[in-house]
């Protein structure tokens, strides 16, 4: 089976987007929406996919195809590791790797910085606002 233009287009891309700045790529692979909620929930036990789906599903919707996408690039970033049992029906489950251990233990830090910060975020923001003319807003 051939690959078709599209999907050579997309890795051609992805390649050039990736030498231009491989640091920057890693980053929002991490600190993407579902990539923070998959990494954060994987730091606790694995998952199957729908489990996983269900769990990171209680604090917004994703899709199959968004998880799917999602745990694809983690697992190229080394961060998640797939298991593919050969059984009927299939199973697949997901862990989290040494690696992804690390990036998650910092992006759960983080998070738990935001939480504990919100109120301050809170006043510095309606405090810009109401320095802001009508024009501005």
């Amino acid at each position: 089976m051939g690959v078709s233009g599209d999907d050579a287009g997309v890795r051609a891309d992805r390649g050039r987007r990736e030498a231009m700045c491989p640091h920057r790529l890693v980053l929002e692979h991490v600190t993407s929406r579902w990539g923070v909620l998959v990494l954060d929930a994987l730091l606790d036990r694995p998952y199957r996919f729908s489990e996983l789906r269900r769990e990171i599903g209680r604090l917004g919707t994703v899709s199959e195809k968004m998880l799917a996408q999602t745990l694809r690039t983690l697992e190229r970033d080394g961060f998640v590791h797939r298991d593919a049992k050969p059984v009927i029906p299939p199973r697949v489950d997901y862990s989290i790797t040494p690696l992804g251990r690390e990036a998650a233990e910092q992006v759960r830090a983080l998070a738990r910085w935001t939480d504990e910060r919100m109120d301050d975020v809170q006043r510095a923001r309606a405090a810009y606002d109401a320095r802001l003319t009508p024009t501005e807003r």
